[in-house]
């Protein structure tokens, strides 16, 4: 979208400089949407950059949340230790590149997160989990994302899936389509809404064309590498954002070493969302109860996380102000 280094920066401002008529023909318009830092839960609290929410967008599609964390030293940094937490809904997705995660949750659950294997929770009317890094693991590297339930199925009950993709060469990338489909593949897992969500390694100065859903709305979260999106570079940390109507994206690797990506996708989701803390409700008066049930300690909501060696998480105090429903800014 940027191709002057002014637009660029005006962009990363929150400004979209470049008019229609400014673009290359047949080119996507891409906004960029640099990430935050902040400490993730607990008194050791690790730090992640944060790309959504943000004022400039709340969500991609249902996507409504994207934490990217490491590489992270254990040694130095504490690792991953998240007591029990709750969630209301909404679905967790647990992508990791380095290390390994121990999760446990109210379900009964007991598995370990690992790079290439995807952990979905679905947290509808409630439940709560625990992930601590694992003993072995040195280096922490990865992604938390999480999904908004629709109106229709935000009481839904607790579940979990575990899904192992397969890696697939296409054109001078590996790509591993955790959710939806691209590139010939499809996940096998159960969304509540059409979702597409990948990890993409682009191979050093490859480019990459992939045919996609334009009736999708995308974002492209790099890793590592400069990645050329349409005609707009997006560096180690940023989102790239994709409106719907495209019906390919072009990324090229413009590094001299592997580029990984995480591709998100799904129709904009036209409903208004409520987020504070860990729980997605409608209102304000949702994310009150849902606090009063978790500070009671209501097993019918949340369940227990067993063999836990910890206490659970406190819920924060709510803020003296009514919680306003997040939207997205009209698309121009």
């Amino acid at each position: 979208m940027n191709s002057p280094e002014g637009d660029v920066d005006a962009l990363r401002r929150g400004v979209d400089p470049l008019a229609e008529g400014d673009r290359p023909a047949g080119s996507p318009r891409v906004g960029v949407l640099s990430a935050s830092e902040v400490p993730l839960g607990g008194p050791r609290a690790m730090r992640v950059r944060r790309t959504l929410p943000q004022r400039a967008r709340t969500l991609i599609g249902a996507w409504c949340f994207a934490d990217h964390y490491g590489p992270l030293e254990v040694a130095t940094s504490g690792g991953m230790v998240m007591s029990p937490h709750p969630h209301t809904g909404l679905q967790t997705v647990s992508w990791l590149f380095g290390g390994e995660i121990e999760h446990r949750d109210t379900l009964g659950t007991h598995a370990l997160i690992r790079p290439g294997e995807m952990n979905l929770m679905t947290g509808g009317h409630g439940i709560a989990h625990s992930e601590v890094s694992t003993p072995r693991t040195t280096v922490l590297h990865g992604v938390q994302l999480w999904v908004a339930l629709p109106e229709e199925h935000r009481h839904t009950a607790r579940d979990f899936q575990h899904h192992v993709p397969a890696a697939v060469q296409v054109d001078g990338a590996e790509v591993r389509v955790f959710l939806g489909s691209l590139a010939g593949l499809t996940s096998p897992v159960r969304t509540f809404t059409p979702l597409l969500g990948a990890e993409i390694v682009v191979e050093p100065r490859a480019t990459l064309t992939l045919g996609v859903d334009a009736a999708f709305e995308h974002g492209l979260l790099v890793d590592s590498g400069d990645v050329r999106l349409s005609d707009t570079v997006l560096r180690p940390a940023e989102l790239g954002y994709v409106p719907r109507g495209a019906e390919t994206l072009t990324m090229v690797n413009e590094t001299d070493a592997p580029a990984r990506t995480i591709l998100l996708g799904g129709p904009p989701f036209e409903e208004e969302i409520v987020m504070w803390w860990n729980f997605i409700g409608r209102s304000h008066e949702d994310i009150v109860k849902a606090r009063e049930d978790w500070e009671a300690a209501s097993t019918d909501r949340f369940g227990v996380v067993e063999d836990f060696p910890g206490g659970r998480l406190p819920a924060p105090t709510l803020p003296n102000a009514v919680i306003r429903p997040r939207r997205n800014p009209p698309t121009r």
